[in-house]
């Protein structure tokens, strides 16, 4: 099994900062790839932010427009950690974020999961 616990999230002024983080624990063998979504109610859960785990030291990162030169995602110094900064949070950024990881197990398939989601609320 694979879980991931995220964290961080809360309640923020607009115009304020939050980061998330996302650790991953359990069968990993590899992470090729990490990303944080996010489902507001009523929508449907949208890709937020994306990191490929190959090609060392360089990353390709890839963000939904509505949060680009806002957020940043990043590995932590440990292999099994994700990072969501988020500046000049909006009111429209308030959602569940969601982190995802996908890889492979030792020994075993490839495995695509999530975590349990943090809450993100964005108001005066």
């Amino acid at each position: 099994q694979v879980q991931l616990v995220e964290s961080g999230g809360g309640l923020v002024q607009p115009g304020g900062s939050l980061r998330l983080s996302c650790v991953g624990s359990g069968n990993i063998a590899t992470i090729n790839a990490m990303g944080w979504y996010r489902q507001a109610p009523g929508q449907q859960r949208e890709l937020v932010a994306f990191i490929s785990a190959v090609g060392r030291p360089d990353y390709f990162t890839n963000y939904a427009e509505s949060v680009k030169g806002r957020f940043t995602i990043s590995r932590g110094n440990t292999e099994n950690t994700v990072y969501l900064q988020m500046n000049s949070l909006k009111p429209e950024d308030t959602a569940v974020y969601y982190c995802n990881f996908r890889g492979a197990r030792l020994g075993g398939p490839a495995f695509n999961s999530w975590g349990q989601g943090t809450q993100v609320t964005v108001s005066s």
